[in-house]
C-alpha cells in the first residue's frame, strides 16, 4: 500500500459512549494522545464530540490540539470522506497521565469544558491491524488494551455512559491505545 498521508501517536486515551439509549451514534467522544506525529509536525492532540442532548446540536465537536498546524491536519489528510473531515479545531491543552499496569488518564481544557477520562481494569495489550474501510478510509495498526470500565467528567461532573463493546474505528470502545498509525 503506497502511502499518501498518515499520523501515529503515543499515548491515546479513547473512549466512546452514549448518554441516552436508542442512538445510533455514540454522542461522547473523547480520542486523545499524549503526542501525535504527522508530517506537519508533533503535538498533543485528539478529537472531542461532547452532544449532551442527542436531538440538538453538539455543544463541542471536532479536533482538539495545542497546535494549528498540527490539528488542521487531521481533516482534510487523515479524516476525508467521513464526517470529521471538515470538522473544526480548537486550541486545547491536554495532559495523558499512564498508571500501568491498570489505569491511564486524559485532561483536556478547551476553551471553556475541562473533559477528563479515566481507563481502568486495562486487558492484555494486544496488535492491531484494521484495513482501510473497516470502518474507517485509512488503515490502522497499532497496540490496544481494552479498559473494564472508563469514567468521564466534563467540567468535574462525571457523565453516566454506556461504552459499547466496539467503538466507531472497529476497536474497543474505551481503550488505552500506547501506540498506533493511521495511514492512507
Amino acid at each position: 500500500m503506497a502511502i499518501k498521508e498518515w499520523m501515529s501517536w503515543e499515548g491515546g486515551v479513547d473512549v466512546a459512549g452514549f448518554t441516552a439509549s436508542g442512538l445510533a451514534m455514540p454522542n461522547v467522544i473523547v480520542h486523545v494522545a499524549r503526542v501525535v506525529h504527522t508530517p506537519v509536525g508533533s503535538a498533543p492532540a485528539g478529537m472531542i464530540l461532547w452532544q449532551p442532548d442527542p436531538k440538538a446540536a453538539p455543544v463541542l465537536a471536532g479536533f482538539v490540539c495545542t497546535d494549528a498546524t498540527v490539528g488542521g491536519y487531521f481533516g482534510p489528510k487523515i479524516f476525508a470522506g467521513t464526517p470529521f473531515e471538515k470538522a473544526p479545531l480548537s486550541a486545547a491543552r491536554i495532559a495523558v497521565c499512564v498508571d500501568l499496569p491498570n489505569a491511564v488518564a486524559s485532561r483536556i481544557d478547551v476553551a471553556g469544558p475541562v473533559f477528563e477520562v479515566t481507563l481502568t481494569g486495562l486487558g492484555t495489550p494486544e496488535l492491531v491491524h484494521r484495513a482501510a474501510g473497516s470502518p474507517m478510509p485509512f488503515a490502522q495498526q497499532g497496540v490496544e488494551a481494552r479498559a473494564a470500565k472508563a469514567e468521564v467528567k466534563i467540567d468535574g461532573k462525571v457523565i453516566a455512559l454506556t461504552i459499547p463493546p466496539v467503538g466507531l474505528g472497529g476497536g474497543p470502545g474505551a481503550v488505552w491505545a500506547p501506540t498506533g498509525v493511521y495511514a492512507r
